[in-house]
């Protein structure tokens, strides 16, 4: 199976050595960062620096000044990587070693944008703001997005990209020295917390039959029961009707879809009519439709449809990889297992093989590697072990 690591600019750029030990992991592509958000990230091979700090959502590139002059919103510049444009750089460094690049673009995940422009931001059942979520029922934030897809995702030498983030984000977000873990919120309660009540959204509730003030008092009267420690790790989408009622669950999933549904193509179609037209298109998904964050949730028809696949969170167990694999059996296009491969962060490199098998069964024929860049020597020598036993070598 290909396969391709993440990575980010600021793994290369400095580092002589970075591209070949890129390439002698066994790896075909690297996915690397062009628009990304806040993080600190280590740097444990680079000659120049150990810590890289993003100290906000930026574009790792110089935006075109003519496409944003007069629009709010626009893309942030990053100023924590030396060069004009970082991204141009690692790529041609890594192209060079032989690697195919892909751009790796991260859109409705923004904590700047939310902290400037306050009301593009979800804002919650409760009044309160999300600023790393923008909103992507509003106009001027689907039309940013749809923008800022084509302009980083299209980038020179770039054979494809993976759009993360494209769709709702919500309640869930690292962000930093959180404090939210006081009452372990399962999925039912994390969509009644993601739910959007702007003026956008109030006036999409309209659409399917709702009413946003009626919706938001049975949101939070929803759950009371949860924040006082009663049913609060209850998962599925069935969890989320028994706590809303399947009536008003299902009626705001019909409105968030075609909200998502609608970006996710305008996204795809601005990508493929500034690119290549065999240029590649993945957005990074989860097949429950509810599902909020990095990977956000479609519907697996639709969206081999609108781009050409998929990157699928396959860390975990079998039965981890079987809930998300399973509802794209029999659909064709990319299905990417991605694994994170960085120990301390959770992965497990030393089953990647083994892992990759059972992606594969279940029909995966991608594999994705997060991260690269952050994994420690041991681990980036698992890594190698596992791609050189996947191609059966």
């Amino acid at each position: 199976m290909k396969a391709s690591a993440f990575l980010y600019p600021w793994d290369v750029v400095g580092d002589p050595d970075a591209p070949a030990r890129l390439a002698g992991l066994g790896v075909q592509q690297v996915t690397l960062a062009a628009a990304y958000h806040s993080t600190r990230a280590l740097t444990p091979r680079h000659p120049g620096h150990r810590i890289v700090t993003a100290e906000h959502a930026a574009v790792l590139y110089p935006p075109d000044a003519t496409r944003w002059a007069g629009r709010e919103p626009r893309p942030y510049a990053q100023t924590w990587v030396t060069g004009d444009d970082p991204y141009a750089e690692a790529a041609e460094a890594l192209a060079a070693a032989g690697l195919q690049v892909h751009s790796w673009v991260v859109l409705a995940h923004n904590s700047r944008l939310g902290a400037e422009h306050p009301d593009t931001s979800v804002v919650n059942a409760y009044g309160d703001r999300y600023p790393w979520a923008p909103c992507i029922a509003q106009p001027a934030v689907h039309a940013y997005l749809v923008d800022l897809a084509a302009e980083a995702a299209v980038r020179p030498g770039a054979a494809g990209t993976e759009l993360e983030s494209c769709g709702w984000y919500g309640f869930a977000h690292l962000h930093a020295h959180d404090k939210t873990s006081g009452v372990a919120l399962g999925d039912a309660a994390q969509y009644l917390m993601s739910l959007c009540f702007c003026a956008d959204c109030r006036a999409g509730y309209a659409t399917v039959g709702l009413d946003a003030e009626e919706l938001r008092t049975a949101v939070r009267r929803a759950l009371e029961p949860v924040f006082a420690g009663s049913g609060s790790g209850e998962q599925g989408w069935a969890a989320v009707e028994k706590l809303l009622g399947a009536g008003l669950a299902d009626a705001t999933l019909r409105w968030r879809v075609q909200v998502a549904k609608g970006l996710q193509e305008a996204a795809v179609a601005a990508v493929r009519a500034a690119a290549a037209p065999d240029f590649q298109v993945l957005l990074h998904a989860d097949p429950a439709s509810y599902r909020t964050g990095a990977n956000v949730g479609t519907d697996p028809a639709h969206i081999l449809s609108t781009a050409d696949g998929v990157v699928l969170p396959c860390t975990g167990g079998e039965q981890a990889r079987e809930a998300v694999l399973g509802p794209f059996a029999g659909l064709s296009g990319v299905l990417a297992a991605n694994f994170n491969v960085v120990s301390a962060m959770g992965g497990s490199p030393a089953t990647l093989a083994q892992d990759a098998a059972h992606a594969a069964s279940l029909g995966a024929n991608e594999l994705r590697l997060y991260h690269a860049g952050l994994a420690s020597g041991p681990d980036l020598s698992a890594v190698t072990n596992a791609l050189s036993a996947v191609r059966g070598g």
